[in-house]
């Protein structure tokens, strides 16, 4: 038995961050019913990125957010659909939305607004900015959050603009810390009988991972800046060398290692030269060292290294995409996982990273609206009921 079996979640998401989020939920084993409004053609990215031959209003990307989801269609702003929702309310243990900071209220999705229906709804809500304040109101996006919370002024070459991370981790980490805020308010809601209201911000996610470097500023002053090759801020060598044929990036962060890197590299006498005998020296003495491993690593391609310091060094190749995804180690850790959709049997998505004595689930993500009349026999409409959902478009 997965250990969120039994939980009901509603979803009123969109794109990345909610729907991440609720996709840890849906792994774990939680019954989760995706709220989408057919005139709109449900989720704007069942429309978005690359198709991949899987038929109409479905992606590759909404099957990388959405597998193991039910999706129910509802005009949430209609008389009928508030019914409907105020019924499926009753039933559940949360709702997470994720809307501008203005729009739960105006929609009635708060825990003040839904209480009535059910005393231990548990409401969450990521946002951009939140619920409340000047910026409630604002739309707001991962790569806005990265440039204003200070990590494209802390990444790429110093000599060069300002660069983004290659994915939208702040959603992601926005999902994943609101799902664990929803576990932990499920938890207690049952055990208290009253639920409440959640507030995630993008930008306050964002902000929350500066973490250290935040707290070397705000104590001592120390702004972490650019560093050549993406190197570690105060520990060296901890970079990117060149090679033969790429790139590797050692993590060499401790005199042990320093020593049993020079070692196995052969350049013992590197490690007993005195610019690079403390962790001081070296980091003193970065550039010179740099030049110097560049020249020794170039002599071989990037996978003798790794031959030689894999398990002994902290160390990695430097993957393309593709390499990435084709990486024997990714496999044999069973990372990638086919899924039988309806239009191609062998769908191919990253799997959870979670491993548990019970397999995870791996259903596809729903057609739109494909769980709809059945979700509405189950909150008690007859088939008259159902029809006449449709006709007037409430579902």
């Amino acid at each position: 038995m997965l250990p969120l079996e039994g939980v009901r979640v509603i979803a009123v998401e969109h794109y990345a961050a909610g729907p991440y989020g609720t996709l840890q939920l849906a792994d774990l084993g939680a019954e989760v019913i995706k709220i989408e409004n057919r005139a709109q053609k449900g989720d704007p990215i069942r429309q978005m990125g690359p198709g991949g031959g899987l038929g109409n209003l479905d992606s590759l990307s909404f099957q990388a957010f959405n597998r193991n989801k039910r999706s129910l269609t509802l005009d949430l702003k209609s008389a009928q659909g508030k019914e409907i929702f105020g019924k499926l309310v009753s039933t559940a243990d949360a709702l997470l939305c994720n809307l501008r900071g203005d729009q739960p209220e105006k929609l009635g999705l708060t825990y003040g607004q839904l209480k009535g229906h059910n005393p231990k709804i548990v409401c969450g809500l990521i946002s951009a900015y939140g619920r409340d304040g000047p910026r409630r109101d604002w739309p707001g996006f991962d790569y806005l959050m990265q440039a204003e919370t200070g990590y494209l002024f802390m990444s790429g070459e110093p000599d060069g603009p300002p660069a983004r991370m290659g994915l939208s981790l702040i959603d992601h980490l926005a999902g994943l810390t609101t799902s664990l805020a929803l576990v932990s308010s499920i938890m207690k809601a049952r055990e208290t009988g009253e639920g409440r209201d959640i507030d995630v911000a993008l930008f306050d996610v964002a902000a929350h991972q500066l973490n250290y470097v935040g707290a070397w500023y705000l104590n001592e002053g120390i702004e972490t800046s650019r560093s050549p090759r993406s190197a570690h801020p105060t520990v060296t060598p901890s970079q990117l060398f060149k090679t033969g044929d790429g790139w590797l990036f050692v993590m060499a962060q401790s005199d042990r290692f320093w020593n049993i890197f020079c070692e196995r590299i052969g350049a013992q006498e590197l490690a007993g030269r005195e610019v690079f005998k403390t962790g001081q020296a070296r980091r003193e003495n970065r550039d010179l060292l740099t030049e110097m491993l560049d020249a020794h690593l170039s002599a071989q391609p990037t996978a003798h290294w790794m031959s030689i310091l894999g398990g002994n060094v902290p160390c990695a190749p430097v993957y393309s995409l593709a390499d990435a995804l084709e990486n024997p180690f990714l496999l044999d850790r069973a990372g990638v996982v086919s899924t039988a959709h309806p239009n191609r049997p062998d769908l191919k998505n990253m799997q959870s990273p979670v491993r548990m004595t019970d397999p995870i689930p791996n259903q596809p993500g729903p057609c739109l609206g494909a769980d709809t009349d059945d979700i509405l026999r189950e909150l008690g409409y007859d088939d008259a009921a159902i029809q006449n959902f449709r006709r007037i478009g409430a579902t």
